[in-house]
């Protein structure tokens, strides 16, 4: 029989808080009183999925779990829909949180609400064995003519157009696994995403014959990006986000974020540097 946990990951609620009408006070107000709250996820490993338990899971639900419990929060449920759908829902009230590793633009901070900065993850190329050097940048694939795979509403999009790769050559799938077996199948030359998610995908298809790439340093508008992610609330959830980054920030200095996050393939690379905030990345 299935977990209310793996329901609420496989299934949106019919009764989107919107159409219902959401209840009054905060978020995190909500939060403390229900003893629980309810986050977005996208199925990405290793950031946030559902395990084969039905327990949900990855490096963002997991260090959720522990800032969320000592700002009053114990129980967290999930809702898992396409990464591209993250936001829409957010903002309908489907869930309160998103712990998905979704990086902060400035196109997403008009819409939604971001904590400080959680971690740097760099995008990477996933490539046939023996052809990691034809490809070490987005202009590489904009100058090579060949097709690129790309997740449906990420950030490698924009890095990809801003490079000059039209978008007649942007394979868009709807998930990190379509994006694997697209490039397994040799459909397309590559295809982009953050390299933690890059490798952790190799790692569980071994024998895929695919390799993948160094990370590569994006650049927009001649500008190099540094893709900070972090987790998002709607707008005006002030003190949902002002206790969560207080935690949040506490477990970066301390080291437990690092403890938690170790085991999903982050690094001490993967901390923010100490002078990113999110106030610099939703800045145009």
């Amino acid at each position: 029989m299935l977990s209310r946990r793996r329901l609420l990951a496989l299934a949106v609620p019919a009764c989107a808080a919107v159409a219902c009408g959401r209840p009054s006070g905060s978020a995190l107000e909500r939060a403390r009183a229900a003893g629980a709250i309810r986050i977005g996820i996208s199925g990405e490993h290793p950031y946030s999925y559902t395990d084969a338990d039905g327990r949900v899971t990855g490096a963002q639900p997991e260090v959720a779990r522990v800032v969320l419990e000592r700002i009053g929060v114990p129980g967290l449920d999930a809702v898992q829909v396409p990464f591209h759908e993250l936001v829409p829902r957010l903002r309908e009230g489907q869930f309160d949180l998103v712990a998905a590793g979704m990086a902060v633009t400035p196109d997403r901070c008009r819409e939604i609400a971001f904590t400080r900065p959680d971690f740097v993850a760099y995008p990477a190329f996933l490539v046939r064995e023996g052809t990691t050097q034809r490809v070490a940048s987005f202009r590489d694939v904009a100058r090579s003519r060949v097709r690129l795979a790309v997740l449906a509403g990420a950030i490698e999009i924009d890095y990809a157009r801003a490079a000059g790769v039209p978008d007649d050559r942007l394979e868009i799938v709807d998930s990190p696994s379509e994006l694997f077996r697209t490039v397994a199948d040799e459909r397309v030359a590559a295809g982009a995403l953050t390299r933690i998610s890059l490798v952790d995908a190799l790692r569980r298809n071994p024998g895929s014959g695919l390799a993948v790439t160094d990370a590569v340093e994006p650049v927009v508008g001649g500008r190099r990006v540094v893709p900070g992610a972090a987790f998002a609330a709607r707008i005006g959830e002030t003190d949902l986000l002002a206790a969560f980054e207080r935690e949040l920030a506490a477990m970066q200095a301390s080291g437990e974020w690092l403890r938690i996050t170790e085991p999903f393939g982050f690094t001490r690379d993967n901390l923010p540097p100490p002078d990113l905030t999110t106030e610099a990345l939703c800045r145009p």
